[in-house]
């Protein structure tokens, strides 16, 4: 089957009518300015994640640095964390929804702009790489639920429980009281997003998580939307949201910081500024957390958080380093 290529909106300016007078004139400007444009210099081979997945986004450092492109090294990196049983939002091991059902969401970007996406799969622990499948073998973009799981076993994934004797017992514990509400900064369990730059320059991503716990049974966030969660424009970067999915989509979030490195921002200034777009409509700010990871074909990184206690792992040189990020509101 053909693949899906995820289309990118784009204004269209219009067209003067002296036109042909005008690239006449532009001819000698851009041969004078190809005589003095200095030659991108590669960066190496980097890879960013949400949180502190110090193992993840190790794996997929290790991936690049071995020769693996950036989309098989974000698919290794993810896989990591999904395979974590002690990783509450991300993979197996997941927390349920209300209704006791592990339900997992993630999606993926290739570097040519295809993409994929999979929502409310039961019982498949590598969802990202299930992803990628509907990228590469289907003519879609996203397939949900049961029909997302029957695809799963056509390309060979094996049926598991997801639901771990440590997640039982907290669901029956959760059962007690049924408080329902986002959890701030649970280190090292929540969505895990990743950016791989490779020594091509090109940039690939994932996205993957089980959302929030004990959620509406069918509720998905932003993890799996192209743009939301995650997104990846080869010829300016990528960018990979986490924390409250309903913010981060209403404000289309890593879609956004793209655009805005397009327009000339650093990664950091990009993010920041999408944080602040929340922060400008949204109600109840101390109550929920939202934050983002960037990175440029440049290899620039940056990550902001709306409240205190985010951080990212970035892995270049050779060298895995957990990064403080910035915030806008100080945790009491």
């Amino acid at each position: 089957m053909k693949r899906r290529t995820f289309l990118k909106s784009t204004t269209q300016a219009g067209v003067a009518a002296g036109i042909g007078v005008f690239a006449i004139g532009c001819n000698e400007t851009q041969k004078n300015d190809e005589k003095t444009k200095k030659p991108m210099v590669k960066p190496g081979e980097i890879a960013i994640c949400t949180w502190g997945f110090s193992k993840a986004n190790e794996t997929a450092g290790l991936a690049l640095q071995n020769g693996k492109n950036a989309l098989d090294a974000v698919i290794d990196g993810v896989s990591v964390e999904e395979e974590n049983l002690k990783n509450t939002t991300v993979g197996k091991g997941g927390a349920p929804d209300r209704e006791g059902r592990v339900t997992l969401d993630a999606c993926v970007m290739a570097p040519n702009g295809n993409a994929g996406a999979v929502v409310c799969v039961e019982n498949i622990t590598n969802v990202a790489r299930l992803a990628r499948k509907v990228m590469e073998e289907t003519p879609h973009v996203m397939l949900a639920g049961e029909g997302a799981e029957q695809f799963a076993y056509t390309q060979g994934f094996k049926k598991e429980n997801l639901m771990t004797e440590a997640s039982q017992e907290a669901y029956q514990e959760w059962l007690k009281e049924k408080e329902y509400k986002p959890i701030i900064n649970i280190e090292n369990h929540d969505t895990i997003g990743m950016l791989t730059l490779d020594k091509n320059g090109d940039i690939a991503g994932a996205c993957t998580t089980s959302g929030l716990a004990y959620k509406m049974m069918g509720r998905v966030g932003d993890s799996p939307i192209i743009g939301s969660g995650l997104y990846v424009d080869n010829e300016v970067g990528g960018a990979a949201g986490t924390g409250l999915g309903e913010e981060i989509m209403k404000k289309v979030g890593s879609f956004l910081i793209v655009e805005l490195m397009r327009n000339g921002m650093s990664p950091q200034q990009a993010c920041e500024a999408a944080v602040m777009r929340t922060v400008k409509t949204a109600k109840n700010l101390s109550d929920f957390q939202i934050a983002y990871i960037a990175i440029n074909k440049a290899g620039e990184t940056g990550s902001f958080s709306l409240q205190q206690g985010f951080a990212m792992m970035e892995y270049r040189n050779g060298t895995n380093t957990r990064k403080e990020a910035a915030f806008h509101l100080k945790t009491e």
